[in-house]
């Protein structure tokens, strides 16, 4: 996946824990679309964010797949709009599954998500992380509202 991520587009001064680019300790997940509808990133594990020998931590799981599953209903938003800047979106509901652990000493993991509906604030999205195999670790199916102007993270891309 080259050139510049949605987050690095969009976002460059977000700070967020999952997906900003300014956050020195971050975890810096690069989202970009894809010609099937989805959006995809490969994010690669480091051992300091084990559960234990070779297993992601849940949270970090959780964080992976809700940032990612929020920039599924962010551009699906700003098509659905045609504007150019991304709407501030928050998680209204997440449920996470998790299916098996995800490694982390066997390569870059693949995180991808879809909108499977939209209203003209909301997306419901569902998001899989998977391991170097292409097997499914963990699932998401979460529900993304975009805010109004006043919310804390209207602009919350800007910084």
């Amino acid at each position: 996946m080259d050139g510049r991520s949605l987050q690095e587009r969009y976002a460059p001064a977000s700070r967020c824990f999952g997906c900003g680019p300014a956050n020195p300790d971050g975890l810096h997940l690069r989202s970009f679309e894809t010609s099937d509808g989805w959006l995809a990133a490969l994010w690669q594990p480091d051992p300091r964010y084990e559960a234990f020998d070779d297993a992601l931590n849940g949270g970090i799981v959780g964080t992976l797949l809700d940032c990612q599953a929020n920039w599924a209903a962010v551009t699906h938003l700003m098509h659905a709009r045609a504007i150019e800047e991304p709407p501030g979106c928050v998680t209204a509901e997440i449920s996470i599954r998790y299916q098996r652990p995800t490694p982390t000493r066997s390569g870059a993991l693949t995180i991808r998500s879809h909108v499977l509906e939209a209203e003209a604030d909301r997306a419901t999205v569902e998001a899989v992380l998977a391991g170097v195999d292409g097997s499914p670790t963990a699932t998401a199916r979460g529900t993304f509202v975009a805010v109004r102007p006043g919310h804390p993270a209207h602009d919350r891309w800007r910084g």
